[in-house]
């Protein structure tokens, strides 16, 4: 190589370097490389003491569970898959593998999936996973069998949470036998990792319209502890342009399993947003940044509005991340209208402002 040719070859290789720093710039802090994970709906993120990530989410293909790792909320873009299980070929647990949540729970790692039969793929019931190993990628998953709860009918996407010394579980069953609905929220304080107290009662059903579009349905809960409350999102209507985020709320000392502690806002939180492209938002999971203190909300939405035939079997529902924002009364601010990284943004320069004053 002539000494021109090496020149020209250096200067190249100079602006692609520049441009990558460039690039890396632009991701400020809490800033997020979306989408997350391509065609990864219902998504759920674990922050292990070490600070790893761990990422689970519903695959297009509904038929098995894989877990990501990563150092970083951004990293989980590059991270390999690791498949962990694998759908049965016949009986319970042979179909329909939706939701999947990771937990660690007095230092067991737990995930908690619903799933219908080979034979009946409508006929969804909540099931868990084990593993005893340090790293969940690691080790073996043992099958715990399903989570049995009332009335047990159409059970699904449930979470489970720790408040004042009692864990609790959050799930999804048929409503009040009196109303017409297809899904409500049900809570009840668990006896074990994988069993439920017989107090089980609902906490929300849907009775708005931005409940009711395509399927009366409320669903996916996601629970957030903050300022003196317990909050609780929830995924709303069919999942399709309709899906959106609605929010609940109890006061950290209030009885949870009394249906009257529980407040739910009027209008929908979190929801399309033709002008982003930002198309049935939801299904979501709270984390914490890797500052140790920024909650950070993960997401499902498309990028496109239509869709053919059933909504669910479309496989372009991909995982992002966004900052949560909070108001000055202690409530959750999702930003409707802003991107995901602008929510990044001005939380900055507010930050910058306080402290100029």
């Amino acid at each position: 190589m002539n000494a021109s040719r090496l020149l020209t070859f250096l200067f190249a290789v100079m602006l692609l370097l520049s441009g990558g720093a460039v690039h890396a710039q632009k991701l400020k802090k809490n800033q997020f490389n979306n989408p997350l994970a391509l065609q990864r709906a219902d998504p759920h993120v674990w922050k292990a003491s070490d600070g790893t990530y761990y990422f689970v989410a519903t695959v297009p293909e509904y038929d098995r569970l894989e877990i990501r790792s990563s150092k970083t909320i951004n990293g989980i873009k590059e991270a390999k898959p690791v498949v962990v299980w694998r759908k049965h070929e016949k009986g319970p647990m042979g179909n329909h593998i939706w939701a999947p949540e990771l937990h660690q729970i007095n230092g067991k790692w737990y995930i908690y999936f619903a799933a219908g039969s080979a034979e009946d793929k409508w006929k969804i019931r909540k099931y868990a996973l084990s593993n005893a190993s340090a790293d969940p990628t690691q080790g073996e998953w043992k099958e715990e069998g399903e989570i049995v709860s009332q009335p047990n009918q159409f059970t699904l996407d449930a979470t489970t949470f720790e408040h004042k010394g009692q864990r609790y579980m959050i799930w999804v069953d048929r409503g009040a036998p009196d109303k017409v609905t297809n899904t409500s929220l049900y809570i009840a304080r668990m006896t074990s990792p994988t069993t439920l107290d017989d107090k089980q009662v609902i906490i929300t059903q849907p009775e708005f319209a931005w409940e009711i579009q395509g399927h009366r349905v409320n669903e996916a809960p996601a629970v957030l502890i903050r300022n003196g409350k317990v909050f609780v999102t929830f995924s709303a209507s069919a999942t399709d342009a309709n899906y959106c985020l609605g929010l609940l709320w109890a006061e950290e000392g209030a009885d949870l399993l009394d249906t009257a502690s529980w407040h739910k806002l009027p209008e929908p939180v979190f929801y399309t947003n033709e002008r982003l492209k930002r198309f049935g938002p939801g299904h979501n999971s709270f984390i914490v940044a890797e500052d140790g203190k920024t909650d950070i909300m993960i997401y499902h939405a498309r990028d496109y509005k239509d869709i053919k035939g059933e909504p669910l079997y479309d496989p372009n529902r991909h995982t992002r991340a966004r900052v949560l924002r909070w108001t000055k009364d202690g409530m959750p601010d999702f930003g409707q209208e802003l991107e995901d990284n602008e929510m990044a943004l001005k939380k900055t320069k507010r930050s910058k402002k306080a402290k100029k004053q």
